[in-house]
């Protein structure tokens, strides 16, 4: 309703003042209700995925995950982003953060000089704030530094982004009340999520400006979003949930919060998370999609015998030979196509081809060293000051540096993209038949048909892009805040651009896939190996062939879509598996 009434005003304005519409110099009242229409679809598009995720998966509210600031994996934060779980504390994670706080209230009392408890911040750290002072001291930080820009995070990203910083909470380095962390937890099982506008960290003191936005809706101010009211007024949201905002609790219990929430690499690496754990699961299904290029174009299989990897025994390598050979023909899968061409006198394959496992390897290899410094980087307490309470003592140090988070996401970004760069040139190879000896663009009549012609021009558009985005934002660096945060790491972008470089992969090999099966369709009746069929089944289950020109994008969605749900990965994995047992052998962690 809100969005009819808001365009009726819209349609309304531009008939009382054509030219400035037209001449894109809006009114006051047009700008604010052009803004405001934007703004609310916005809205609608992040209530809609909010909706989907909740048809799909049943929430059960007695489903709990339990946070103690040194567990966590990667999956399971995405899982919490997805709605899956509610969250709650350990009891050992309730102690910890109950003795931080005592440490806390016993400086006040003493009126020792803390940073951040009662001095200001940044340049500012040699004010002394008088103790009357203290609670406006932190609301006017969490106010000051809500200074973001740009598109909101989505609700599962925001829902990441405030699990995750529970979970730093729950190690007890960080002096907040319990008060306020409960609060934070019944929030997130309430799913009332904060505006957190996605631009605006330089990655150095913590991830400053997304952690103050998520906090100020928790203050009641500024927007949140839930389930039952969408998008409203902060303070509203909550109190149609019977929570209470942060300020109206008991005075003492917002000292020391502002710095407390704020202060922490929680936005990249909640975004790291995901792209992560994306990534993960598009480049085991590239090896598949690979397999399925290299059956078209009837290639060999001799490359990846396991003597020539093993004298040069990198783990990525290794594996990703071995999902080729258990993919591929065998004795345990024989193959059609591949028995068509024994006789052949082709030697080797071009590169594309014979060295997947190298290329594939060393993307799966970086994947696994970027999960375990993630890993550890969502377990770490990352404020400033830590609280040690064990000695009754803070320390100012500097573990809210994104640097580890940053240089592994840029590196994330590198490693992947050159499953897109493989993948594009494959998917060259499938459509040009001077390459592949398949009709030109993989489709008949053609001229009057032009089959995957463009659909290639699209993989090759994202992976120029793809190449751009991977060069690393952590070599850059900014001072800040007067020069006293004279080194940044630009980790916000690294996560941004990491995650649409994982998107380009997932885009890119979903051509690639809709181009092998259509290939496949040119050497029928012969067939290819029973997990490859089953693939190229269940491909055929959401898009069917190409006889004649057809809208291709929304085949292309449907495919990605195939990827994102790890579907490709779903069908060939039993056979898989089937082929490891037959030969004694067990799967590798980098299956799992």
């Amino acid at each position: 309703m809100l969005r009819v009434i808001r365009e009726e005003e819209v349609k309304r304005e531009i008939l009382l003042h054509p030219k400035s519409v037209h001449e894109n110099k809006p009114t006051n009242c047009s700008l604010s209700l052009l803004m405001a229409v934007q703004e609310h679809n916005d809205f609608v598009n992040v209530g809609k995925e909010e909706t989907a995720i909740r048809k799909r998966q049943s929430l059960d509210p007695k489903k709990y995950l339990s946070l103690d600031g040194n567990s966590l994996t990667i999956a399971d934060l995405v899982r919490l982003g997805k709605g899956l779980f509610n969250i709650k504390l350990t009891t050992e994670a309730e102690g910890k953060i109950n003795e931080a706080r005592e440490v806390i209230e016993t400086i006040i009392k003493e009126n020792r000089v803390v940073y951040g408890v009662n001095t200001g911040f940044g340049k500012f750290a040699h004010m002394l704030i008088p103790k009357d002072k203290l609670m406006e001291l932190q609301i006017n930080l969490i106010r000051s530094h809500s200074a973001g820009v740009g598109t909101p995070l989505s609700v599962e990203r925001t829902r990441m982004l405030l699990a995750l910083r529970i979970n730093v909470l729950a190690k007890g380095y960080s002096g907040v009340s319990m008060e306020t962390v409960q609060a934070m937890v019944k929030a997130f099982n309430a799913s009332c999520l904060s505006w957190v506008p996605e631009k605006g960290t330089v990655g150095a003191s913590g991830d400053l400006a997304p952690l103050a936005h998520l906090t100020l809706g928790l203050m009641g101010e500024g927007r949140m979003w839930s389930p039952q009211r969408g998008w409203d007024h902060a303070k509203t949201v909550l109190e149609c949930h019977g929570l209470t905002p942060l300020v109206l609790k008991p005075k003492e219990c917002f000292i020391v919060q502002g710095i407390g929430l704020i202060n922490g690499t929680q936005m990249m690496s909640s975004l790291a998370a995901e792209a992560v754990e994306r990534a993960v699961g598009v480049a085991r299904q590239a090896d598949i999609i690979a397999a399925l290029s290299l059956e078209a174009l009837r290639g060999t299989t001799k490359a990846f015998h396991s003597d020539v990897h093993a004298v040069r025994p990198h783990p990525g390598q290794i594996e990703v030979a071995l999902r080729l050979r258990s993919l591929l023909h065998s004795d345990v899968f024989p193959s059609q196509i591949s028995d068509s061409h024994r006789t052949c006198d082709r030697v080797q394959d071009a590169y594309t081809l014979r060295c997947i496992p190298q290329v594939h390897g060393v993307a799966n290899d970086t994947i696994a060293f970027v999960k375990s410094i993630l890993t550890t980087e969502l377990n770490s307490a990352t404020d400033n000051p830590l609280v040690f309470a064990e000695r009754g003592e803070t320390i100012s140090g500097g573990n809210f540096h994104g640097e580890y988070p940053a240089k592994a996401l840029d590196y994330l970004a590198i490693g992947v993209h050159e499953l897109v760069s493989m993948s594009e040139r494959r998917t060259e190879r499938l459509i040009n038949p001077s390459l592949s000896e398949l009709p030109a663009f993989l489709v008949q009549d053609g001229g009057l048909n032009s089959g995957f012609m463009i659909a290639h021009c699209t993989a090759a558009a994202l992976v120029s892009e793809s190449k751009a985005l991977c060069h690393p934002s952590s070599v850059d660096s900014l001072s800040t805040s007067a020069a006293t945060e004279d080194h940044v790491s630009m980790g916000g972008w690294a996560a941004r651009k990491a995650l649409r470089v994982v998107e380009h992969v997932e885009q890119v090999l979903a051509i690639e896939l809709l181009a092998a099966c259509q290939a496949l369709e040119f050497l029928r009746p012969l067939k290819s190996t029973t997990p490859l069929e089953k693939v190229h089944e269940l491909v055929r289950t959401v898009v069917r062939p190409w006889d004649h020109d057809r809208q291709m994008s929304p085949d292309i969605e449907a495919a990605h879509t195939l990827l994102r749900e790890e579907k490709v990965w779903e069908a060939a994995r039993p056979y898989m598996d089937q082929y490891r047992d037959r030969l004694g052998l067990k799967p590798l962690l980098l299956d799992d």
